[in-house]
């Protein structure tokens, strides 16, 4: 994996170059370098997506605003609401925009060109996947005018409803590409996701079109029922077990290191377990819980209250353990128990609770699984919980999906969608509710001013209706 980090570097430098090299040449956009190959564009794309985004920023709030983590400093501020459009800068200004967005539109470009139809595939996958991460934080963002540059400097906004059916558009798309012949030259190495396997693209496709299509349950002129159903529909050619799994993986070496290992690793804020999501582990007696967290001091699990001003000593709190932070561990974009948990909620909102309990039992053992827990241990604890009812069916179903989302950015959109999990303002909130997004960030504010930037982070986005 530490090729990985330096494909990052050179692709840095190689467009950078194409710029450079003909800095006087006014024809010459350095946004639409013309010599840089597949090969070398989707490499640091991937990279940038699991570390800086689903890793990085996006990832590490979602996670305290969930209170699955919590930061043992005298002034949590992340988990206490504390967020400004500076924060989230990066996120935009230099992440899901230029480096992903920008950098796919390009190898598009190329394969496109010269018919390569599984960079098409993949580049339509990635662009749907991180353009949602963006209209599911922001609202309405550029879309049809964000890669249009130099000609526009200053991109309108697209609205969430629209941008939602073209991620749908965009994953048809690498659908149909995905199914085309080999091309003469073809991922392999170069993907770190699935090394070149396009049926597994294709599952990975199916997934998102299942996740988004469930999003919209609530959203004006959509109806739960509708949506269930293009979801399961969608569910019918998605991932098959746990091998179908979209990770990331890291070899644990200087400079390749797991974004979670570094975003927990002693000095990284003080980032520890969550008492919320310790405590319902604990409560419902759950094998994962030694998988997840490491034990305290004492011997037990701890989880640190949030937003609580004093500082208890480290040892006495939980930590995240291995499967999640260690060095080499991988990261998880997309899982076969998230399709599950999907494909639990559609059955029940279509066919009622007896018909999702076995999805819902099975979406609960595809995550023991990955976890590898002892299958009798799984099993048990299966048995044990709550049968579903009219009443509690989407309650439990969104309780598990929040653990087997661990650290998943999908667990805040559930939470929005849901209400669930039933989450407390932490202590010394910053405001008096827990945010329904992102505010817009700073740079963007500054350089496209929009009507959108009038938003607080109280205000919901379009398919978060009440």
């Amino acid at each position: 994996m530490r090729r990985l980090y330096i494909a990052t570097i050179f692709l840095g430098t190689v467009l950078l170059g194409s710029g450079c090299k003909k800095f006087l040449d006014v024809n010459q956009d350095p946004n639409n370098p013309m010599d840089v190959s597949e090969k070398l564009i989707l490499p640091p794309v991937e990279v940038t997506v699991s570390t800086q985004v689903v890793g990085g920023y996006n990832g590490v709030n979602n996670a305290y605003w969930m209170q699955q983590l919590s930061q043992n400093q005298p002034s949590p501020g992340q988990e206490t609401f504390r967020i400004f459009p500076v924060d989230v800068d990066n996120t935009w200004t230099y992440y899901i925009y230029p480096n992903i967005l920008n950098n796919l539109r390009l190898m598009m470009n190329q394969a496109r060109t010269a018919g390569h139809n599984e960079y098409m595939a993949i580049g339509k996958t990635l662009y749907a996947f991180n353009l949602a991460i963006a209209t599911d934080v922001w609202g309405n963002v550029p879309s049809s005018e964000a890669m249009k540059l130099p000609e526009v400097s200053r991109p309108k906004y697209d609205s969430q409803e629209s941008i939602y059916q073209q991620l749908q558009v965009l994953l048809d798309s690498a659908i149909y590409y995905a199914g085309q012949p080999k091309s003469a030259i073809a991922p392999g190495t170069d993907d770190y996701i699935y090394q070149g396997n396009m049926a597994k693209w294709k599952k990975l496709a199916y997934m998102l079109k299942a996740r988004f299509y469930l999003r919209l349950t609530k959203a004006p002129g959509h109806t739960a029922a509708a949506q269930a159903d293009l979801a399961l529909a969608a569910l019918a050619n998605a991932f098959a077990d746990n091998s179908d799994n979209a990770t990331v993986s890291y070899t644990g070496g200087a400079q390749a290191e797991s974004p979670w290992f570094k975003n927990t690793e002693p000095g990284a804020g003080g980032v520890v377990m969550n008492k919320t999501f310790i405590d319902f582990l604990k409560n419902n007696n759950d094998p994962r819980l030694p998988i997840i967290a490491t034990k305290d001091v004492d011997g037990g699990y701890t989880g640190r209250v949030p937003g609580a001003t004093t500082i208890p000593d480290p040892t006495v709190l939980s930590q995240v353990n291995s499967f999640y932070a260690a060095a080499d561990a991988p990261l998880f974009l997309a899982t076969y128990a998230e399709a599950l948990f999907i494909k639990a909620e559609a059955t029940f909102i279509k066919s009622g609770a007896a018909a999702a309990t076995p999805v819902y039992q099975a979406a609960i053992k595809a995550h023991m699984d990955m976890l590898k827990v002892d299958g009798a241990a799984a099993q048990a604890y299966i048995n044990s919980r709550p049968a579903l009812t009219a009443a509690n069916g989407i309650k439990e179903i969104i309780y598990e999906k929040y653990v087997a989302g661990f650290l998943s950015i999908e667990t805040y959109n559930d939470w929005r969608r849901t209400g669930y999990p039933e989450l407390q303002l932490p202590e010394n909130p910053f405001v008096n509710y827990i945010p329904r997004r992102w505010p817009y960030p700073s740079n963007e504010i500054l350089a496209n001013p929009q009507p959108d930037h009038k938003v607080t982070t109280a205000d919901r986005v379009w398919w978060d209706a009440k």
